[in-house]
């Protein structure tokens, strides 16, 4: 099926409508978001005089809503401009407009005859061909499209993102009785290449797949906690990142999505799935009732598992719900033995084993959950889906799972999640003795750098389909290993190119790292033809070793941090002046030393979902590894373009200042950060690496040169100069800044300026590289730096004073 998606239509612009919309104008589409006519003036029409005929008033509902998704935090958009791309209207003015769409995707109201009279609107304006899907979360998608015709049958199905559509990467698709092989098969790879989503196709079954197990999974806790006398600040600790969850772990991810959202998918299970082996447990608890009655639905109410309060002293409290008296208290510690044990494992996957052999409270809860776990998704095939690699896929891209129900129980062994089960009285599927009896021991295996699964009927391991696409760096790295230290891992990823991947805590950038960036480049002049550097954690890098920072100036062994700095600089120097390409491919956090390197590399492939910033003025230093060299040199060759040089300058140097981090790979173009016509942005951070070293096999195969070293950048000196140190001058007396502050200021002024020159000059890279690094080591130096580094090494947060 070629064709080509240039307009949508969404129906419906509540906050999923609006964050649906929102997404496919962040991948350039052009999008039509309609919703129905208000029936009533509001109190401000009222006093302008206006009328229910007045446009402003038909289409009140749909900019409404638009209005406040933009404003929301987080943000449904990568970029504020791009709403441009939405055009909004209401039901009876501007649906005839649908006929010039090349998909409209209906998110109305979860009720059946509504959505069925909006399809039979659409399918009067609507041209053969057009696909039209519904973002239903567990109608039937076989009811909807009864009495349409065939065209319209032919080219609908269901089509389930989660909200926030911009985030989460779950796109289920669901076919109705009459939807056409190459429909699905079109979204399923339009879901993937271009809204960047995990897509899985699923069965028209109640809630699907993600909230089938999602939601059986959170009842089965719910039950579970009262019947082991556990509190709401237990189960999150254990929920948690401890087992690769979101942070936000169980009660507070129900308080954030709402409880009258899982009840009513909750109820719908109880409802329409009486044969489930575990029907009962989608029976709401009584305290889940009690909560409903009072409204406490979660943050949309102000209360919920946690309620924020205010005490006599002004300053905020977050307040548990005690599950027995039903009141709130004060939040109590919740300590572990079991969690101890992990915390010198940093591989989540590494962790399973060691939880479920736990002696304590812990090592009960996660041996009665994963087996109840285990137990379920073993009985939902075939009736949820066929393939069991699809159901870890909708829980790591639906819910924020790092590992899937059968990686899970991959981890901790098949044999012992088999025994775990037994000894907690669950009993898994027949399929699962058939798979031990032929002699499968796990659920998944690698071979060439590919993933296969267990096929069930077969009772053979296949390949996943649809990874042609990616390279999957936990696949490739024993086997492409060429060189490994304790702080990277370079692999071979064929054609010719290399990547060094970090390895080191929240991938900091040490010594070991640095040694490593230089063994990669070597490697690769020596033997290969590009490197990317690039990995597949959670964030790119969290920047620099502030700790080996902060013991270097604790002990005043000076010399070492000179030398430490200046192999940072000259690491990042070869980055950009070596013979090979090299390509960046930062993703999440990217701060500091990250943010640097990557400026430093011949290109930059960066996710769309990076936050990218030079965040050093936080722990009291100027960036010193290059970045502030890096954006005088930038401001420098913007003043040909522009004859403001001052401001231009200015501009570069609040983006540090400010310790600016952009909320969006497509930001960092604002900030500076990534440049125009030279870094690329990729919405889906699964083909990242494969499309760096797409880029880096073209440089090498059309001829890349090595650049010549940079002599030409121009520094406006004193002129410069005065004008940041009267304004940090004002901004101290103001209380705007901390004393401390300023000096920091002032040192990246004098960077900045490119020294007290008497007049501007052209300057080297090297010599702005050296009056950086003199300017970094002056503050490490300083009482007020050591503290705010020593706060952030405590604390993970920067501090101010």
């Amino acid at each position: 099926m070629n064709k080509h998606i240039e307009k949508v239509a969404v129906i419906g612009s509540g906050i999923m409508g609006s964050g649906i919309a929102c997404h496919f104008a962040n991948i350039g589409v052009e999008v039509l978001l309609l919703d129905i006519v208000p029936r009533e003036l509001d109190d401000k029409e009222k006093a302008k005089g206006l009328t229910l005929e007045d446009k402003v008033v038909r289409n009140r509902l749909v900019n409404n809503s638009l209005t406040t998704a933009l404003k929301s935090k987080p943000s449904p958009i990568y970029h504020q401009k791009f709403a441009s791309r939405i055009t909004t209207g209401n039901l009876e003015d501007d649906i005839a407009k649908v006929a010039e769409v090349d998909w409209i995707i209906e998110v109305v109201v979860e009720r059946l005859d509504i959505k069925q009279k909006v399809f039979e609107n659409l399918e009067k304006y609507r041209k053969p061909g057009t696909l039209i899907t519904s973002n239903t979360s567990g109608i039937p998608i076989k009811f909807m499209s009864e009495g349409r015709s065939d065209d319209f049958q032919k080219h609908f199905c269901g089509t389930h993102f989660f909200n926030p559509a911009r985030y989460l990467k779950l796109f289920e698709i669901i076919p109705g009785p009459k939807t056409a092989p190459e429909v699905l098969e079109f979204l399923n790879g339009y879901g993937e290449k271009f809204l960047g989503k995990t897509s899985v196709v699923a069965k028209d079954t109640p809630a699907f797949i993600g909230n089938r197990i999602g939601i059986f999974s959170i009842q089965s806790l719910f039950h579970m906690v009262k019947e082991m006398g556990m509190t709401v600040e237990e189960v999150d600790k254990l929920t948690g990142p401890v087992i690769g969850r979101p942070k936000s772990a169980t009660f507070r991810t129900v308080d954030v999505v709402g409880m009258d959202t899982l009840v009513h998918v909750a109820n719908g299970l109880y409802e329409n799935c009486p044969k489930d082996e575990k029907h009962g447990l989608f029976k709401l608890p009584d305290f889940i009732n009690t909560m409903m009655e009072n409204k406490w639905l979660g943050s949309k109410t102000g209360q919920g598992f946690y309620k924020k309060v205010k005490g006599k002293d002004g300053k905020s409290e977050i307040l548990t719900l005690d599950l027995d008296s039903m009141e709130y208290r004060s939040k109590k510690s919740a300590k572990f033995a079991t969690l101890e044990l992990t915390k010198t494992i940093d591989k989540v996957v590494d962790r399973f084993k060691v939880l479920v052999g736990g002696k304590d409270k812990a090592g009960d809860f996660y041996r009665k959950s994963f087996a109840a776990l285990f137990a379920y998704v073993s009985h939902r095939i075939p009736e949820i889906s066929d393939e069991l690699y699809k159901i870890d896929d909708a829980m790591k891209a639906g819910f924020g799972w790092e590992h899937g129900p059968f990686q899970i129980w991959d981890a901790i062994g098949l044999q012992k999640g088999l025994d775990i089960m037994k000894s907690e009285g669950e009993e898994p599927a027949a399929w699962v003795a058939e798979m031990v009896a032929a002699g499968m021991d796990s659920f998944y295996s690698v071979k060439e750098g590919a993933s296969y699964f267990y096929d069930i009927p077969s009772k053979s391991m296949l390949k996943v389909p649809g990874q042609d696409a990616f390279i999957i760096l936990d696949n490739i790295r024993k086997s492409n290993e060429v060189f490994k230290n304790s702080g990277v891992v370079i692999e071979d990823l064929g054609d010719g190119i290399l990547n060094l991947e970090f390895q080191s805590k929240m991938n900091t950038i040490g010594g070991d790292v640095l040694a490593g960036l230089n063994k990669a480049i070597d490697l690769a002049e020596k033997d290969f033809q590009g490197l990317v550097v690039g990995n597949q954690g959670a964030n790119f890098s969290v920047g620099a070793n502030i700790g080996m920072i902060f013991m270097m100036a604790v002990e005043q062994e000076y010399d070492e941090l000179n030398m430490a700095t200046k192999m940072f600089q000259d690491t990042m120097m070869r980055m950009r002046y070596s013979s090979i390409p090299t390509i960046s491919a930062p993703h999440g956090m990217t701060l500091g030393g990250g943010c640097e390197l990557s400026m430093h590399a011949d290109k930059v492939v960066a996710a769309a979902e990076t936050y990218i910033g030079l965040v050093e003025f936080g722990v009291g230093v100027i960036p010193g590894g290059g970045g502030s060299k890096e954006f005088a040199l930038r401001a420098s060759d913007t003043f040909k373009k522009n004859d403001v040089e001052l401001n231009v300058l200015q501009e570069y140097f609040m983006t540090i200042g400010m310790a600016k981090v952009s909320t969006s790979a497509y930001e960092a173009y604002d900030l500076g950060i990534l440049q125009k016509g030279k870094d690329i942005v990729v919405v889906n951070k699964d083909r990242q690496i494969a499309t760096a070293k797409a880029y880096a096999k073209l440089m090498a195969e059309t001829g890349y040169t090595k650049p010549v070293k940079r002599k030409d950048i121009k520094v406006l000196g004193k002129q410069a100069l005065g004008m940041f140190l009267v304004g940090t001058d004002a901004m101290e007396a103001s209380h705007f800044i901390s004393e401390h502050d300023q000096k920091i200021a002032n040192k990246l002024a004098y960077v900045m300026a490119g020294g007290d020159l008497s007049e501007p000059t052209l300057v080297s890279e090297q010599y702005l590289l050296d009056i950086e690094r003199e300017a970094f080591l002056s503050l490490c130096t300083e009482r007020k730096t050591l503290e705010r580094i020593q706060h952030m090494l405590k604390t993970g947060k920067p501090l101010r004073n």
